[in-house]
């Protein structure tokens, strides 16, 4: 049967009826001929919960004691849904990131990956199983420590078994239906886009869009895995990030805080020029703006952090809307 892996974020696992629909998306997915490997976040503000904990007993917690108290998260998370497995039917096991043969080096809180042996995932596949793994965490073999891979970095645990499982896609299932050409939330009339190239979604990525971390998306760049983020509350297609996707005249823009100002980046062809667009139509909404940095398909603008959500606005409206326009 062919391999997909799936990973399921804090949001579609925050509480019991959401581990149980997430069961259901997988055993239907099982029943369809698929070979899962589901990796899971921590429940909702799981990790916000145990880093603010630990701040009630400590003024300076320990890396390796953090990474042992904020793996826990994504444990409990892992058991959970294997249970609602079970009670499906559905045969199931679940691994931490060590067990599931996920190395990386010894930095404590930003560990990278080394390797996957992935001994144990690759027979509990064949023994017909759902398997179900841990993110955000490895091990350290040269020291048995366990480590953990950073913020977002469930997505790159998932991105980094498809590649050493030969999987045909990852999914990163999550609470909005793909990438689109804005934050939804601040502009409710972007698009979502059915493909974007694995560079143009890392600039984004880099610039704030929080649907995918960074590393995640280098990571499936580097080693030609294909990405599809899509709804964890819906059956509809989403985006897909992979190589072959055509490199889209104007992607979209991200955004972020930065220091006290806020960033903009725009993503597309003929950077230099949109930048300048940009500039000036933020210029005429009054708001000053200042071109930053920029690429070949990218532009960085500055403006105060005030005027953020408003110059996302207007530079969607001014450029990406008229991009489509009749």
């Amino acid at each position: 049967m062919p391999v997909v892996v799936q990973k399921y974020g804090g949001s579609s696992v925050a509480d019991p009826e959401r581990i149980k629909a997430v069961a259901d998306r997988v055993r239907d997915a099982r029943d369809e001929g698929l070979s899962l490997v589901v990796v899971v976040s921590a429940m909702g503000e799981t990790t916000d919960r145990l880093a603010t904990l630990a701040a009630t007993v400590s003024s300076d917690p320990h890396p390796r004691e953090m990474d042992m108290l904020l793996t826990a998260g994504e444990r409990i998370a892992m058991a959970l849904l294997a249970m609602a497995l079970h009670d499906r039917g559905v045969p199931a096991v679940s691994y931490t990131g060590s067990q599931a043969g996920i190395l990386t080096d010894s930095s404590h809180g930003e560990a990278q990956i080394t390797r996957i042996t992935g001994e144990r995932v690759q027979g509990s596949l064949t023994e017909g199983k759902v398997v179900i793994v841990a993110g955000f965490q490895g091990v350290d073999p040269d020291r048995r420590e366990i480590t953990t891979l950073g913020r977002g970095g469930s997505d790159t645990t998932a991105v980094a078994l498809a590649e050493a499982l030969a999987a045909e896609a990852c999914e990163i299932l999550t609470d909005v239906v793909g990438v689109f050409t804005a934050d939804p939330r601040i502009v409710p009339n972007a698009r979502k886009l059915d493909r974007v190239s694995y560079d143009d979604m890392l600039t984004l990525a880099e610039g704030g869009a929080g649907v995918l971390h960074p590393s995640s998306v280098r990571y499936a760049r580097d080693h030609g895995v294909p990405v599809h983020v899509r709804s964890s509350f819906t059956d509809q297609p989403g985006t897909w990030i992979e190589t072959t996707a055509a490199e889209i005249p104007l992607v979209g823009i991200a955004h972020r805080l930065d220091g006290g100002r806020g960033v903009c980046t725009l993503v597309g062809g003929g950077a230099p020029e949109l930048g300048v667009e940009a500039a000036r139509v933020l210029d005429e909404s009054g708001v000053a703006a200042e071109i930053t940095q920029g690429g070949d398909r990218w532009v960085r603008l500055e403006v105060s952090a005030p005027d953020l959500e408003k110059s996302v606005r207007r530079i969607h409206g001014a450029l990406l809307e008229a991009e489509v326009a009749p």
